[in-house]
């Protein structure tokens, strides 16, 4: 079999990370949500998760992916995402992991503050790449890593902090649809949680979000807000960003 990478990411870092590791590393890249299960890993010689961190701790599907996988006793490795910190989310992770690290990559947490600007996310890009190529050869050659920046206070971020994220901040009753709306169906179509439908052409929000932003930065008419917060706010996704990078 061949090795596997698998990876949840919302606005498009953490599959580009993925796929950057997949290309130096000759492994396959596998989209969490698109799975029903974690597949047999039976003979596996090598096992990744890539993925955001969201409030200092990992996504809610990643949690029940890590803790449903089974990686026999292939070597495995965890690269999350993150604005600046990771806190103790690798550790918290419930998948044994023989390295980790935390990449630095463009903000995309438009509900908080606004994204980076040009060159911030240009940098933060070619930052990463380089990495990339670094934690790559590690990964192929086996070495046990742990190049994760914690931040201070990482114990209180990644409890009671990342506790208080999952049980009151992921509410969809701010999500809200203007005007500009046409209808195309692309939040409903993408949405990781499955928790969007359309009703008369217009998007309706179920309970279950895991707060991935994806359909807030990727809307194509930027109709979609989360209350008064991302009005006046630009968005993020990688891919505008991907070609200007491969020049």
């Amino acid at each position: 079999m061949e090795p596997m990478i698998f990876y949840f990411s919302g606005t498009g870092n953490s599959r580009w990370v993925a796929q950057q590791i997949a290309a130096l590393t000759g492994d396959t890249v596998q989209d969490i949500t698109a799975l029903k299960a974690p597949p047999a890993l039976a003979g596996e010689q090598r096992v990744g998760l890539v993925f955001p961190i969201y409030a200092w701790g990992a996504p809610e599907p990643v949690r029940a992916f890590a803790k449903a996988l089974r990686p026999g006793g292939a070597f495995t490795f965890g690269v999350c995402t993150c604005g600046s910190e990771a806190g103790l989310a690798m550790k918290k992770l419930p998948l044994p992991l023989d390295s980790c690290y935390s990449l630095v990559m463009p903000n995309n947490y438009i509900i908080g503050s606004e994204p980076d600007d040009p060159d911030t996310i240009r940098r933060k890009l070619r930052t990463a790449r380089e990495e990339i190529a670094r934690l790559a050869g590690e990964v192929l050659a086996g070495q046990k890593v742990y190049r994760v920046t914690e931040g201070a206070k990482a114990g209180l971020k990644s409890g009671p902090v990342h506790w208080g994220f999952e049980h009151f901040a992921r509410t969809t009753r701010p999500f809200q649809v203007t005007d500009a709306c046409n209808g195309c169906g692309r939040c409903a179509q993408h949405c990781p949680a499955g928790t969007i439908t359309l009703t008369e052409g217009k998007p309706i929000w179920g309970k279950q979000c895991y707060q991935c932003r994806r359909c807030i930065n990727e809307c194509p008419q930027q109709a979609i807000q989360y209350g008064d917060a991302t009005r006046n706010r630009k968005r993020y996704t990688i891919d505008p960003w991907l070609k200007e990078l491969e020049d």
